[in-house]
């Protein structure tokens, strides 16, 4: 046997070489696995649209109502049936008949023929049925196609959102531990120059035990957060169709100018034109509206009838007699051409014509949904819009906070590393600091956040605005 040698210590350590194998294989295997996985907003947002399974049962959906669409023309396909009957009259029949006696005279003799009781049958028919609410139904199966394309790109556009705000919450959430890793050094320093302070007699024991305390009661608090973001990277890799424990790194963007431009008036109007759910709306109504055409047309105009048939019937008895004699067949059959109409369609009071009041009510209602879309979309932004306003001057304000509070934090720390301040002081000034720079991560990323919602009210591709753009230098159509 071949064997590997690795010198340990001194000694020697021999394993086999299919052990060393596979040890190199796993620990190869280990190695990949372990290695992050970098995505970028646009990567996960794909990753998402792609494993998502509600948008793969859309996705099927969708796929219905194409094909009903690509093969609407067979409603003009006749519908074709072929039978075969084998029949016992319950009663024998008797068929009169002459024979005829030659010679002079010729004589006939009446007789008589008792027809066998069991017959065979075969039938081959057409039937179409035409009237001028197909034509109505063809075009409402288009639409019906239209609106699928319009809900698919709906459902998209939402696990995209919500994917891009998820993202941008995991970055907000590593900022925070990132800063709360720096408040625990920052008190651990404290915690050092407390007990220096206490040993050089510039400070009592209980600051430097006071300092010890700080310092772990901010470890709960660390754990507590990364658990929390370990949970919600792992929901963010389950949305992307990896596995729960995937590790993954995420683009941070270093964008230092969050403010945009924004004109309201503009954006009201794109939004009252181009937001998914008005346009499912407004799509959903005409579909009604067609459909309700259909159904009107079917109950008021007449239908035209072709019916064509052919069979032939046995005369001689199927279990005892040739079926392959020609004599022993009867052939019949007919074409129709019949054009008729229900007339209880004509009374209101009836099913049917209920059922077109309910249809009316129906676009009624939705042409109320639609009105008040649209006024809360022009709400909804004019409020995002204030509120993307606010968070801007909130951002600039919390900027200067910021320095301020370095600035503050910073002397403070000279102090008490001299001896002229005390602990709580510096504890303070640093809660100030790290609550300064929270806050002013949480307004940044809110902002964005805000954008991505003001993108999909609009009706914008997303990163028109968020990505730093405008509505004139981006599309403006999805």
């Amino acid at each position: 046997m071949i064997r590997l040698f690795w010198s340990v210590r001194g000694g020697m350590l021999k394993i086999p070489l299919l052990t060393g194998l596979l040890l190199y294989g796993v620990l190869s295997a280990y190695a990949q696995v372990s290695e992050p996985k970098r995505l970028s907003p646009d990567e996960a947002v794909d990753m998402a649209i792609k494993n998502n399974l509600g948008l793969e049962a859309e996705r099927i959906n969708l796929d219905t109502k194409k094909r009903a669409s690509g093969y609407v023309w067979n409603r003009f396909v006749p519908a074709v049936n072929v039978s075969g009957t084998l029949m016992r009259d319950n009663w024998a029949t008797v068929q009169p008949g002459f024979d005829i006696i030659p010679g002079p005279p010729l004589s006939l003799t009446p007789t008589s023929t008792i027809l066998p009781q069991w017959r065979v049958i075969g039938n081959v028919g057409a039937n179409l049925t035409l009237n001028f609410a197909m034509f109505a139904a063809i075009e409402s199966v288009k639409m019906d196609y239209q609106t699928g394309l319009l809900t698919f790109e709906k459902a998209r556009l939402q696990i995209e959102r919500d994917v891009r705000k998820a993202y941008n919450q995991i970055l907000l959430t590593e900022a925070n531990a990132v800063l709360l890793q720096e408040s625990f050094a920052n008190t651990q320093r404290q915690a050092e120059m407390a007990e220096a302070n206490y040993r050089a007699g510039l400070a009592p024991r209980l600051t430097w035990l006071q300092a010890q305390v700080a310092l772990e009661n901010m470890r709960p608090t660390i754990d507590e957060l990364e658990n929390g973001l370990n949970a919600m990277r792992g929901s963010f890799a389950i949305t992307l169709g990896l596995p729960y424990d995937t590790v993954f790194e995420l683009e941070v963007f270093s964008r230092e100018d969050f403010y945009i431009p924004l004109d309201v008036v503009e954006l009201i109007s794109k939004a009252a034109s181009q937001k998914p759910d008005i346009l499912e709306l407004q799509r959903m109504i005409a579909q009604i509206q067609q459909s309700r055409k259909a159904m009107a047309l079917q109950l008021y105009t007449p239908n035209l009838i072709l019916d064509w048939n052919l069979n032939y019937t046995s005369l001689a008895d199927p279990f005892k007699d040739s079926w392959g004699d020609a004599d022993n067949w009867r052939k019949g059959g007919s074409f129709s051409v019949i054009l008729g109409m229900r007339l209880n369609t004509l009374f209101p009071f009836t099913i049917e014509g209920q059922g077109l009041k309910d249809m009316d009510n129906t676009l009624s209602s939705l042409r109320i949904n639609l009105a008040q879309a649209i006024r809360g979309t022009e709400l909804e932004i004019f409020t995002k819009i204030n509120s993307l306003e606010k968070t801007f001057t909130s951002t600039e304000v919390q900027k200067a906070a910021v320095d301020l509070a370095e600035q503050s934090y910073n002397l403070t720390e000279e102090a008490f590393r001299a001896g002229l301040q005390d602990l709580q002081t510096v504890r303070s000034s640093a809660l100030a600091l790290d609550q300064a720079k929270l806050q002013l991560l949480t307004q940044q990323f809110n902002y964005l956040n805000d954008l991505i919602d003001l993108e999909y009210s609009v009706g914008v591709p997303f990163g028109t605005l968020s990505s730093g753009g405008t509505l004139s230098n981006k599309g403006s159509a999805r």
